[in-house]
């Protein structure tokens, strides 16, 4: 929990702690979106809404939230389904490494924790796919508890109003000032109102976030390794099994229909490999298979 503001915090910035909440509440107010994992008390629910919001955006978690929701209510149901159908509800969200995680989280939920998620911070961190964002996420959000929580809308307001202009801002610039101004009374709230101005702010101006220390641009997804992978994955959830000769043959049928050079069979074998090593695939006698 925060202390009692801390006013030298504050000394030498644009704004003061309270010019800036009452700029953050207002903005806040005018700019709030309704969205359906908002205001709901189930922490499970909000997991799984912040694993899907990460490097994705609002309108197309949308679409996959309420489905999500809908085939695994509960922490117990999706630690008990079928990977494949797990994999299968994720497919067009991209980063499929964070459904597995999401999975392996309610199995370590379900065994250690009654099919619950953990309150303490230290616990959700020790989770698969919790990082410190998802855990403030869950706090916040879940649980009503001023806590620090730090992603690229809220980053980006506090870049564009209190370090204008400035390049290579860190995030340990910024964590004191946002774990300050967190308020006790509805920290629910008060992290929507950032992050809707953020999502405005980026927008409607050149991206505040392009300042920060710690920004990378996106690496590009068409004809991208990563592309592959997801490639060989919905063929083998379209396929349940598949060879090593079919998946090399899927795929390069699938680069040439790109406009791209046909994929060689080292290429192929390592990007198995890793899938396999990852618990995406496992390997079996005939062919691959959801793990």
């Amino acid at each position: 929990m925060p202390n009692k503001p801390d006013a030298s915090l504050w000394e030498g910035l644009p704004l003061g702690l309270e010019a800036f909440r009452n700029l953050v509440w207002e903005q806040g107010r005018s700019l709030y979106r309704e969205l359906p994992w908002r205001n709901i008390d189930d922490p499970y629910a909000v997991l799984v809404s912040e694993v899907m919001l990460q490097q994705t955006q609002v309108k197309r978690v949308l679409g996959y939230w309420p489905r999500f929701m809908a085939l695994f209510p509960t922490l117990d149901a999706l630690a008990s389904a079928d990977t494949t159908l797990v994999l299968e509800t994720w497919q067009g969200l991209g980063y499929n490494r964070r459904a597995l995680a999401l999975k392996r989280c309610a199995e370590e939920c379900s065994e250690r924790y009654r099919g619950k998620l953990p309150c303490s911070r230290e616990e959700l961190l020790a989770l698969p796919g919790i990082g410190p964002a998802t855990a403030g996420g869950i706090e916040a959000f879940a649980f009503q508890r001023p806590t620090l929580y730090l992603e690229t809308n809220v980053r980006t307001v506090f870049l564009h109003e209190l370090f204008p202009g400035e390049e290579g801002v860190s995030d340990k610039m910024i964590e004191p000032l946002v774990l300050d101004s967190c308020p006790t009374s509805d920290p629910r709230a008060w992290y929507y109102a950032l992050l809707d101005y953020g999502a405005h702010l980026k927008a409607t101006v050149p991206n505040p976030s392009r300042r920060s220390k710690h920004h990378s641009k996106q690496s590009k997804f068409e004809g991208s390794r990563r592309q592959k992978r997801a490639e060989l994955v919905r063929v083998v959830l379209a396929q349940g099994k598949a060879d090593f000769g079919e998946l090399g043959a899927a795929l390069s049928c699938f680069e040439r229909d790109h406009g791209r050079d046909a994929v060689d069979d080292a290429l192929v074998a390592d990007i198995l490999s890793d899938l396999v090593s990852e618990g995406f695939l496992q390997k079996e006698p005939g062919g691959y298979s959801v793990g």
